[in-house]
C-alpha cells in the first residue's frame, strides 16, 4: 500500500495529543522532555508522537546538547490547507454535477 504525505499529514493530525504538540511547537522551540511534562503519557509516548509529526513533515526535530528540540514547520499547515482546499474543489464539482443530473433528470420526467 503506498501512503501519501497527505496521508501522513492527515493521519498525523488525526489525533488530538499530535494537534496539541503542533500547537505547542507553533509557539516556541520546546524539548520533547519539557513537552513530555505537559501530558500524562510517556516520555517514550511523545517522543513517538513527535516521530509522527516529523514524518508527516509538521515538526523538525534538533539534537541541542542532550536535549531534543521540536519546531513547527509553517509549511505543513499550508500543505494541509492546500490539502483541504482541493478536496472542497474536487467535492464541490461532485455535487454539482449531481445537480445538473437531477436537473436534467427533471426536465425528462415532465416531457412524458
Amino acid at each position: 500500500m503506498v501512503v501519501d504525505q497527505d496521508d501522513l499529514l492527515f493521519g498525523a493530525l488525526a489525533d488530538s495529543t499530535r494537534r496539541d504538540i503542533f500547537r505547542r511547537a507553533r509557539e516556541g522551540r520546546l524539548s520533547v522532555s519539557a513537552l513530555a511534562r505537559e501530558y500524562p503519557i510517556s516520555l517514550t509516548a511523545v517522543q513517538k508522537h513527535v516521530a509522527v509529526l516529523e514524518r508527516a513533515e509538521l515538526v523538525s526535530k534538533e539534537r541541542v546538547g542532550r536535549e531534543t528540540i521540536v519546531r513547527a514547520r509553517s509549511e505543513g499547515l499550508r500543505r494541509a490547507h492546500a490539502a483541504l482546499d482541493r478536496l472542497e474543489s474536487e467535492w464541490r464539482g461532485r455535487i454539482e454535477r449531481i445537480d445538473r443530473l437531477l436537473d436534467d433528470d427533471k426536465g425528462d420526467s415532465r416531457c412524458r
